[in-house]
């Protein structure tokens, strides 16, 4: 048992670094690094770069506020450079293991600061519920502005959504929603009969305080700011890099918005930090907007290498922060 808990573990880490390292393998395999080395230091302007910086940090403290703020009205009140560090924490470990960065920063809040970890946790999948509506939001507005732009993309990638829907038929949908019912009374009548069932009931309880926590927001016009606020930052720190390179500069902002859509959607792939799907997606947009597949992938490489680099600074800071932190009982938090 134990060997086989061991062997699902290094496979679920694995996997993604395969994936992701095997989508960049074909990306690169002919790629002329000699070249790149020559323009990242003398055609490269830096100065954008280092200006994007900021907002790749602002990005990341603004959710540790927003979070806290989530956390309030289901009776936590973790201290807010506790659930920044948190986020700087959380960003670094899923780099090692895609998707581990909820767990991380919920635990690092439990450790230091007594927060309840089912509680944390759903407040957790309100956050991922509120950015996924938003990123939608824009989503549908950059399929109106750019239409011809995302209909030659998914002609390109294979990716029509008129394929995908047109095999299924009627009879398919409803033996798809009588499974999934099936699926599920199954799971809930097995796990009445183990004696985990209370614990996981507890848990479950605790993740549904916190999804519906939003709606006892007390200032919900600042949590929209922090939204708002926390994608604005993603973005600027993703469309400063377009002044890096000659080839990106005039592309202009509408550019800027469905690369970084396209982007937002493709690190759904749950590889370290969007590695290898990113690349793709955002690379075969570039070239629709009629940047050659070189520098694409030369925008692509610079970038997503630049910008890893700084979340694992933040997280190297964020564990160097948190090993000087003081713990603080639950029942001693003011």
């Amino acid at each position: 048992m134990e060997l086989r808990k061991t062997a699902g573990t290094c496979f679920k880490i694995l996997l993604p670094l395969v994936l992701g390292g095997a989508i960049l393998y074909w990306m690169y395999r002919d790629f002329d690094f000699k070249g790149m080395r020559h323009l990242l230091l003398y055609e490269t302007n830096w100065a954008w770069m280092a200006a994007s910086f900021p907002f790749g940090i602002l990005a990341q403290v603004l959710r540790g506020w927003r979070w806290r703020q989530t956390l309030e009205p289901v009776g936590e009140r973790p201290r807010r450079r506790t659930c920044v560090n948190s986020i700087f924490l959380s960003y670094a470990s899923s780099l090692v293991v895609p998707r581990i960065g909820e767990f991380t920063r919920c635990g690092v809040l439990k450790r230091y600061d007594g927060v309840s970890f089912p509680k944390a946790l759903g407040t957790v999948v309100t956050e991922r519920v509120i950015d996924t509506l938003l990123v939608l939001a824009v989503t549908a507005v950059m399929l109106l502005c750019q239409l011809g732009v995302f209909t030659t993309f998914f002609d390109r990638t294979g990716t029509s959504l008129e394929s995908v829907m047109g095999r299924f038929s009627p009879a398919g949908y409803a033996v798809t929603a009588a499974c999934a019912v099936a699926v599920a009374l199954l799971g809930h009548l097995l796990l009445k009969r183990l004696s985990i069932y209370n614990k996981v009931k507890a848990t479950l309880g605790g993740l549904w305080q916190g999804v519906v926590s939003l709606r006892n927001v007390r200032n919900v016009p600042l949590f929209l700011l922090f939204t708002v606020g926390i994608w604005a930052s993603y973005f600027l720190h993703y469309y400063l890099t377009f002044f890096c390179f000659g080839f990106t500069a005039q592309l202009g902002v509408a550019c800027g918005l469905v690369t970084f859509v396209v982007g937002s959607i493709a690190v759904i792939v749950p590889t370290p930090n969007g590695a290898g799907p990113w690349h793709f997606a955002v690379k075969t947009m570039l070239i629709l907007y009629g940047v050659a597949e070189r520098d694409a992938l030369l925008f692509v490489l610079t970038v997503h290498a630049v910008q890893t680099m700084l979340v694992i600074v933040l997280g190297v800071w964020a564990w160097a922060a948190l090993a000087f932190t003081k713990r603080v009982e639950a029942g001693s938090r003011g």
